[in-house]
């Protein structure tokens, strides 16, 4: 059976955690290994992230839970760390405040590799974007590709990051930049797509909504620094002028969109 590896990345975010933790512990699915890192947090994160593991041993819910609280050097070297612990087949970043779609997501997104089949570099699914409260406010408004490839992130990031679950043998190979602060997510998932490729492994939309994200992260709060990464990110792996004119598309299509 597959075995995931879901890393929650926090710090001071005790009141957003709890639905993140709760999502995981009200999963159906058996073999889920939960990794929480925690950038030593001086509010009460710790404290409900501990409270969630008794609460899953008293359920008698076998997940394999994982704390650590330290500081780091930023969110991406959590997410390293994370993958330093993890020891499933796939690894997902369910960060706080973010959740799983269903209760049986994970029955889902395991569901799509039959058994005995090699087990492909990458599962993706689509996402819905919430608010703090957990309502659904939409689709996330890129749409993914029923086939995808690393090439077609030159459009953008088509998966959201919630939602792409990589094969953690890969993952092991391929760290987070840490000179991107804002963006290395979009870096790391062309390398996992571009790794899988070379081994030959499929890309597979498991045809769900896989994960709720939490509208205004750091991203979003960081709007003009992350545009900048991206810029550089998708100059290093489809070239300038490819860059340049799907910049240019960008920005036509969100005068466009600003016009209506």
């Amino acid at each position: 059976m597959i075995r995931f590896s879901i890393v929650t990345v926090a710090y001071n975010a005790e009141a957003s955690i709890v639905h993140t933790l709760s999502s995981v512990c009200r999963q159906t699915y058996p073999y889920i290994e939960h990794i929480i890192i925690d950038g030593g947090s001086s509010d009460g994160t710790v404290q409900r992230c501990n409270e969630y593991a008794r609460k899953c041993e008293e359920k008698d819910i076998d997940h394999q839970i994982t704390i650590v609280s330290e500081p780091d050097k930023g969110i991406y070297d959590a997410m390293n760390k994370g993958i330093a612990h993890a020891t499933g087949d796939y690894i997902v970043f369910l960060n706080s405040g973010d959740r799983l779609a269903k209760d049986d997501t994970l029955d889902t997104v395991a569901s799509s590799v039959g058994e005995g089949e090699e087990l492909p570099g990458v599962l993706y699914g689509d996402t819905d974007i919430i608010d703090s409260e957990g309502n659904i406010l939409g689709r996330r408004r890129k749409k993914i590709p029923q086939r995808l490839t690393w090439r077609k992130f030159r459009y953008g990031m088509l998966v959201c990051h919630q939602a792409f679950y990589a094969r953690t043998d890969i993952a092991r190979d391929t760290p987070y930049d840490l000179k991107y602060k804002y963006s290395s997510d979009v870096d790391w998932c062309i390398k996992i797509m571009k790794k899988s490729q070379q081994r030959g492994l499929s890309l597979r939309n498991v045809q769900a909504v896989t994960a709720l994200f939490l509208d205004g992260g750091a991203t979003t709060q960081h709007h003009k620094e992350s545009l900048k990464e991206r810029f550089d990110i998708m100059r290093r792996h489809y070239g300038l002028l490819t860059t340049l004119a799907m910049h240019t598309w960008f920005t036509v299509r969100m005068a466009l969109r600003q016009k209506k």
